[in-house]
């Protein structure tokens, strides 16, 4: 347990950064997850749609180290390939 002011404060903000990042990742997984899902149900305008969106929240948590920037461009270039691949 934190003894001083500053610790305490210290240990305050980091749970409140960690509970906003995990808000962040788990937004940006779960639009990935609706890009592939439309990918894999066929539907082109669907998951273009989602790919935009899915696009800003992994800059977002790329911005702001949640994850990564080598593995953000990543994910985005699979997605990309993904919803580019659907006749």
């Amino acid at each position: 347990m934190p003894n001083t002011v500053s610790a305490k404060k210290r240990v305050r903000q980091t749970q409140t950064r960690t509970l906003r990042n995990k808000v962040r990742r788990s937004t940006m997984r779960s639009w990935i997850r609706k890009v592939k899902e439309a990918a894999a149900a066929g539907d082109k305008a669907t998951a273009q749609s989602a790919l935009v969106q899915a696009y800003r929240h992994i800059d977002k948590a790329a911005g702001s180290h949640i994850v990564h920037a080598n593995k953000a461009a990543n994910q985005k270039r699979k997605l990309t390939r993904l919803v580019n691949a659907i006749a």
